[in-house]
């Protein structure tokens, strides 16, 4: 049986001409976006990977990160975050230059130091910017981050907005949805205790990760109309540099009845995937309610005084799995698929490293022998599926996604990883099982 390989299936063209930092699948149409530090980010279509449009003007230095809202229909919203310290919202209509919008237009031809790494590079200008800047309108700034702004991320809504920064605060603006593009603060946590590198809202409940500068992970969850942190995860031993969250109905591999597993997981929910200056990648899961030891919810143990936080908002989270150690350098990004369940890593070493879970099904050793309905425990492996060297050749990978497969001809059930370096590519990559 052959190996599965990862093979380039396309960059996107034409790159920026310096570091790029980010890149962003739409929810829902055939492109992304891509943060530069020329100051710009870039549109492209993954139908044929060519830029469609760039989006320039609204950032006096690098933009580092860019999330897009979710469940808007006929229009596409962007948030991007800048070492500007500020926050902007863009909009442009789905419908610009014909009634298929993005899909048209994307079919057819386009034109070492933890600090210092996200600190240090010089700003290039932004002469390069589409020529139809124009289908972008920049609708609100939203300023109050003391220093640079390293990541985003919209609620499973689209009326959140997390933001965090360099200044070690993670702030949470409401989209009043007035028609006048309002933003309202309505929380501003600063318990990390360095600068907060990700942000990151579970798949399907308000709840915030966020991972730091400080080694840690926490979860944050409103609690009467104020917004608490509910959980401290300590397990890595550098910089956290990114997180994902598991797709609510995945399911590992190698197992013909799922019903178990999801009966299993329905009670504790998708688990998070995160990536340290340590060179691990991590698994955390949370412990269902009534499985919480009562000492794992004291202010001893999370280190929370109680007079701040209300009795009983604290949750147990448990690490679930080192994976397989692959990565020789820090990593800074991990992506966990929605479709496959496969989880992407890539770092300093240029390597692309793709994780694979499987099912084992096991009898508890404590049920009785004579019991012919013997209790069944699940656990699972992961194991490294795919390796690839020098992705982009000398150059460190900031980020990597998982997208859906758009180009023609292609199954609409494939995917593609998207990987996005120092040297201002971006590539666009299959698996082949």
């Amino acid at each position: 049986m052959a190996k599965p390989q990862i093979s380039l299936l396309s960059d996107l063209t034409p790159p920026s001409l310096e570091r790029t930092w980010l890149t962003a699948p739409h929810p829902t149409l055939p492109i992304v976006a891509t943060c530069s530090s020329d100051k710009t980010v870039r549109v492209y279509s993954l139908t044929n990977f060519k830029l469609l449009s760039t989006i320039s003007g609204g950032h006096k230095r690098s933009v580092r990160t860019c999330a897009w809202k979710p469940h808007i229909q006929g229009e596409s919203v962007l948030a991007t975050g800048s070492f500007d310290a500020t926050v902007g919202v863009w909009r442009r209509w789905d419908s610009y230059g014909g009634a298929a919008g993005w899909g048209a237009a994307a079919g057819g031809n386009a034109t070492e130091s933890n600090v210092s790494r996200d600190s240090s590079e010089e700003d290039g200008n932004d002469d390069d910017a589409g020529e139809d800047d124009e289908e972008w309108r920049f609708a609100v700034l939203l300023d109050g981050h003391d220093s640079e702004v390293k990541s985003v991320s919209w609620s499973p809504s689209g009326m959140l907005l997390a933001t965090c920064s360099r200044d070690k605060s993670i702030w949470i603006w409401e989209d009043l949805d007035d028609g006048d593009n309002n933003f309202e603060t309505v929380a501003v946590m600063q318990e990390h205790g360095g600068d907060v590198k990700c942000v990151a809202w579970h798949p399907v409940e308000e709840c915030l990760a966020s991972g730091s500068y400080d080694d840690t992970i926490r979860l944050w969850r409103e609690d009467l109309d104020d917004w608490g942190q509910v959980a401290c995860l300590k397990g890595h031993e550098g910089t956290v540099w990114f997180l994902d969250w598991e797709s609510t109905d995945n399911v590992p591999r190698g197992s013909s009845d799922s019903t178990q597993w999801r009966e299993q997981r329905a009670l504790s929910g998708p688990r998070l995937v995160s990536c340290s200056d340590d060179r691990t990648v991590r698994v955390w899961g949370r412990l269902p309610k009534d499985n919480q030891p009562p000492a794992m919810s004291s202010s001893a143990a999370t280190g929370i005084p109680s007079i701040i936080r209300p009795t009983g908002t604290d949750e147990t989270w448990e690490e679930d799995a080192v994976l397989p150690h692959a990565h020789e350098l820090p990593i800074y990004a991990v992506a966990w698929s929605r479709r496959s369940g496969l989880i992407a890593s890539v770092g300093a070493d240029g390597r692309i490293v793709l994780y694979e879970e499987r099912l084992a099904t096991e009898t508890d050793p404590d049920a009785m022998d004579t019991d012919s309905t013997a209790k069944l425990s699940l656990r699972t492996e992961w194991s490294i599926l795919a390796v690839l060297d020098g992705a982009h050749g000398i150059y460190e990978m900031n980020h990597v996604a998982w997208a859906k497969r758009a180009d023609r001809g292609s199954d609409s059930s494939e995917e593609v990883l998207v990987t996005t370096a120092d040297d201002g590519s971006v590539k666009v990559w299959t698996l082949q099982r």
